[in-house]
């Protein structure tokens, strides 16, 4: 498969300290796509850099083909590409529908198309019998899935979801599943960030795996949990061979 995402050589500091160090992989156009690695490797400084929040040092990042690295959230959106947060950034003062209008308008005009677009996600999300609820009154599970909506919402290419399954029950992380596989099919590009391993494994093609910074390895989910560096910094001895 085509590379729809490539990173090529990416480092950022902050304050002198070193988020992202000469990190470099592709993207498969249709992956699910792991992004793995202990808190403070540097995995959402990198879905910051992705999505446009924040400039990389050095390197580039390219969207098929285009460079899009230091762009801003608004050309990288505009590009096809929506993320969701670790900590979820609902409009809670609004309502399900008026949260993911938010995300139809990047590229619908009209308020009633922009409507018809957030309804019809709403519904894809399962969140259509909070429709009219107000964000702030929606469980854990049910504003991961709004965040989820709002991004469909902008019709991206490529999906970054930072903690999704993240203090979910194991029904709602294997419902959450189900909707990942879903947007796959529906020919999103998806790139998780997540702690959950016994949940993301079976479900990502490949997993990059950080550790302070930079790229400790790249593989499949049965090389990751075999590799011992990845052991060692970050599984636990639980996924150590007998």
């Amino acid at each position: 498969m085509p590379a729809l995402l490539e990173i090529r050589n990416l480092s950022k500091s902050f304050g002198g300290v070193a988020a992202n160090v000469q990190i470099s992989f592709d993207v498969a156009e249709g992956e699910i796509l792991g992004l793995l690695g202990p808190n403070g490797a540097g995995k959402t400084s990198l879905f910051n850099s992705i999505s446009g929040e924040v400039t990389p040092d050095s390197g580039e990042i390219l969207l098929q083909g285009r460079r899009i690295s230091g762009a801003g959230p608004v050309a990288c959106a505009a590009a096809g590409i929506a993320r969701t947060f670790q900590v979820v950034r609902s409009f809670d003062s609004m309502t399900v529908l008026e949260n993911v209008m938010v995300g139809a308008f990047a590229r619908i005009a009209s308020p009633s198309a922009a409507m018809a677009e957030a309804a019809e996600v709403i519904d894809y999300c399962g969140l259509v019998a909070k429709i009219d609820a107000p964000a702030h009154g929606l469980s854990p599970a049910e504003k991961r899935r709004l965040e989820v909506a709002r991004a469909l919402a902008t019709k991206p290419r490529l999906l970054l979801l930072d903690e999704m399954l993240t203090g979910l029950t194991p029904t709602e992380a294997q419902a959450g599943v189900a909707l990942v596989r879903s947007v796959q099919a529906r020919g999103v590009t998806v790139i998780m960030v997540e702690h959950v391993m016994e949940v993301v494994l079976p479900l990502v093609s490949r997993a990059v795996v950080l550790n302070l910074g930079r790229v400790l390895t790249i593989g499949t989910p049965a090389e990751i949990v075999r590799n011992p560096d990845v052991i060692r910094a970050y599984l636990g001895d639980r996924y150590a061979p007998a």
